[in-house]
């Protein structure tokens, strides 16, 4: 029997490939039999250095950096998953986000994807087929004010340019999609659970349901695994995706109340 989802010959970019659902992607879509390079600031063990490209992202010279990785290494790309994200914001509300805090948030969640897909698209263009994954947030509609404005800012701007991506290059063979993840159970997200239930003086249990109880709940009672955000990846990447372009996937357990 043929496997529902076929990547040989499929040459694909994942960035933050090292970590949480990045990781759990490149690890489904290698098995899957897709050529994956990914990119952070420092190489694991386990991905070869072949397939990486060791790369600071929120700069320019970064993006072109790895632009240059896939072009030489990969000899092009037909898959993008923009997997890179995240927020180093404090606590306290709008007041104490500065411009410099703006910028970072921005420089790591918006930026990157706009740069790689500025220098690699218009060669998917010209080969004729190609899939662009942005990695979004429900954060985008659900922002925390204490701690997540910015970045929730951030990953709206990034759910709009691709919305305004697809309609310019689907036309032209090029599939756009989004993909917003609630709580995924990441390492990270267990040192927060970890310490939340410490500073409540809870335990495990306790912090994981006042990271839930912070999203007004999560219906189905836990967080998304990295595993199940890189399956709803590989389908929306997959020819079996065929059709679907300029849309949002949100996986999270039901998080997000509205229609």
């Amino acid at each position: 029997m043929e496997n529902f989802i076929d990547f040989k010959g499929k040459r694909v970019l994942v960035t933050a490939g090292t970590k949480g659902a990045g990781a759990a992607t490149l690890d489904l879509l290698r098995h899957m039999g897709a050529t994956v390079l990914t990119t952070a600031r420092s190489r694991p063990a386990k991905i070869p250095q072949e397939l990486f490209v060791a790369a600071d992202l929120t700069s320019d010279a970064g993006c072109h950096a790895v632009a240059t990785a896939v072009r030489e290494r990969l000899g092009g790309v037909d898959i993008i998953v923009h997997m890179l994200g995240g927020s180093s914001a404090p606590a306290g509300g709008f007041q104490v986000l500065t411009d410099d805090e703006w910028r970072r948030e921005l420089d790591l969640n918006l930026f990157p994807a706009v740069r790689l897909d500025r220098l690699l698209i218009p060669d998917m263009i010209a080969q004729g087929h190609g899939v662009v994954i942005h990695v979004s947030s429900i954060q985008r509609l659900l922002p925390l004010p204490e701690a997540t404005t910015a970045y929730a800012a951030a990953k709206a701007a990034l759910s709009t340019y691709s919305k305004s991506l697809s309609k310019e290059v689907s036309p032209k063979g090029v599939r756009v999609l989004r993909v917003s993840p609630g709580w995924i159970l990441t390492e990270s997200s267990m040192h927060l659970a970890q310490r939340l239930a410490k500073e409540a003086g809870t335990d495990l249990e306790g912090g994981k349901k006042l990271i839930m109880d912070s999203l007004g709940g999560i219906p189905i009672g836990r967080p998304s695994t990295p595993e199940e955000i890189a399956n709803l990846i590989a389908f929306l990447a997959s020819d079996r995706a065929g059709t679907i372009t300029g849309v949002e996937y949100v996986i999270d357990g039901g998080t997000v109340p509205t229609v």
